[in-house]
């Protein structure tokens, strides 16, 4: 099981740096900002919803799958819930890994896997006066 920390928060994520471990070589973190723009269209933000106990435990599975597939490794993932605006940030993944490569692909592992399989749920919010 990988050293994992999950943390669904409705408050503004705070970017933080790196906890640096010396089992690791490589470092990679990934910032997911929402859009001003969706469909084509400017929007305020977008208002993520999530049945929190479901979303825990799915996480904690992915940490689960994640170690089978890649090996030892530390994740920390943070996504924000509720309302987020145009141009914050909504989710922060960061992962430790011995080697570059293994950061990065699960790095985007742990990211497909969380749109795919997380039930957080966002629904844009458009500007007022746009339908």
């Amino acid at each position: 099981m990988p050293d994992l920390e999950i943390q669904l928060t409705t408050r503004p994520l705070r970017i933080s740096p790196p906890d640096w471990d010396g089992r690791f070589g490589a470092e990679s973190s990934f910032v997911g900002v929402v859009r001003r723009v969706e469909a084509g269209r400017e929007i305020r933000g977008i208002d993520y919803s999530a049945y929190l106990p479901m979303a825990e435990r799915s996480l904690r599975g992915l940490g689960a799958r994640a170690s089978e597939l890649f090996g030892e490794h530390r994740a920390k993932i943070t996504h924000r819930i509720g309302f987020v605006a145009a141009a914050e940030p909504s989710v922060e993944i960061q992962v430790s890994a011995p080697h570059s490569g293994e950061a990065f692909d699960i790095t985007r592992w742990y990211l497909a896997e969380i749109k795919a399989q997380t039930p957080i749920w966002k629904e844009v919010v458009p500007i007022a006066g746009d339908a």
